[in-house]
């Protein structure tokens, strides 16, 4: 038998984060995939597929991965049955990742310092959220990054670049 999925879609929302008493890190993802449903038509649904994501798996998709992003999924589908607690059967699908991938970059409109996720225990009620991002003051951006090569020399314009001899404050010996 054969169990394998593979998936390209985008995040709904940021992993939920969580660990295991015994220390264990557990991402929660869901990710929106869109389907044809007409051929005739062109016309698409998409549907939304829980995943779950354990260890170095887990870690990269809390470090790396954001809501919007585009990602590849491959994993194992697996089928979870519980009972709740008004006592009705439930049962929820879920691709348990074996290899994840961010596909796009990462949104660099937001400049902001990242912190630590807060990570909760499986057994805590609520869902978890990370610690609020701090924004990087105005006086602390820059445009553009210093080049350690020219210190505080400025380059010259285009149109005098011909003329430009960067070796002539040198001494030669």
């Amino acid at each position: 038998m054969y169990n394998r999925v593979i998936l390209i879609g985008r995040l709904v929302r940021d992993p939920e984060y969580r660990s295991t008493p015994e220390g264990v890190t557990l991402a929660r993802m869901r990710i929106a995939v869109d389907r044809m449903r007409s051929r005739e038509t062109g016309e698409r649904q998409t549907d939304f597929i829980d995943l779950v994501a354990w260890r170095q798996q887990a870690e990269f998709a809390i470090n790396y991965l954001k809501k919007g992003r585009l990602i590849l999924v491959e994993g194992r589908l697996q089928v979870r049955d519980w009972l709740s607690p008004e006592g009705d059967r439930r049962r929820a699908y879920e691709v348990v990742v074996d290899r994840l991938a961010g596909l796009d970059r990462p949104r660099e409109a937001e400049e902001v310092v990242e912190e630590e996720p807060v990570v909760a225990p499986i057994g805590s009620t609520g869902t978890t959220t990370p610690r609020p991002a701090a924004t990087v003051p105005p006086s602390v951006r820059s445009e553009e990054p210093a080049d350690p090569f020219l210190g505080d020399e400025e380059l010259p314009e285009e149109d005098e670049f011909e003329d430009y001899d960067p070796f002539a404050d040198t001494d030669e010996e």
